[in-house]
């Protein structure tokens, strides 16, 4: 059984056990936040300590599956993300308004050791429209790689969600910057 709740509404121990011990608990969703390069310009200690703010605030949303923290998401207003305002790829061939708030973002997905391969991430997904329409947003976007079959792609890269993730979810492809990067979003 899968239940997802936002992140505001459960205890920061569960965010925890989900970040804990993996290659995303060094970021902590923290990659279009941080201004400059995030490994240089941020401690482990800082991005832990502002993710834990984030969580508390609502940034992102938990799943569990049979009451177990087994997945997490970041999902909030497109301007909670400085970097991303400041990235070329996610605007490219785009004129929209960067600062409007009535646009959410959806930049992170981690799927804890043990919950992986299960589909977690469809769910997740799906979830976030849900939630970013509750919550007064006028649309939801994402940028999600695709990878081709059979080729290598690094944890670091798949962060974003795959593209077949997002189409699942309702998502359609507003541009195709690069040859692996998509924007894709859903309008209310």
């Amino acid at each position: 059984m899968i239940r997802i709740v936002p992140s505001d509404e459960v205890p920061w121990e569960d965010v925890e056990a989900i970040f804990d011990g993996s290659e995303p608990g060094k970021c902590r969703c923290q990659r279009y936040k941080v201004q400059g390069w995030i490994w240089r310009d941020s401690t482990q200690a800082q991005r832990h300590a502002a993710h834990e703010e984030q969580s508390t605030r609502g940034s992102g949303l938990v799943a569990y599956v049979d009451d177990e923290p087994a997945g997490w998401v970041a999902v909030e207003p497109r301007t909670s993300y400085a970097k991303l305002l400041t990235m070329p790829i996610p605007w490219k061939g785009r004129t929209e308004d960067k600062d409007d708030d009535g646009v959410w973002a959806v930049t992170c997905f981690v799927v804890r050791k043990g919950y992986r391969r299960q589909g977690l991430t469809y769910e997740l997904a799906a979830a976030t429209v849900t939630h970013a329409r509750k919550n007064g947003a006028r649309a939801v976007e994402a940028y999600p790689m695709f990878a081709a079959p059979g080729q290598n792609v690094t944890w670091g890269e798949m962060h974003v969600g795959a593209r077949q993730v997002f189409e699942e979810a309702g998502f359609t492809e507003v541009t195709h910057p690069t040859k692996r990067r998509f924007v894709m979003r859903v309008d209310f």
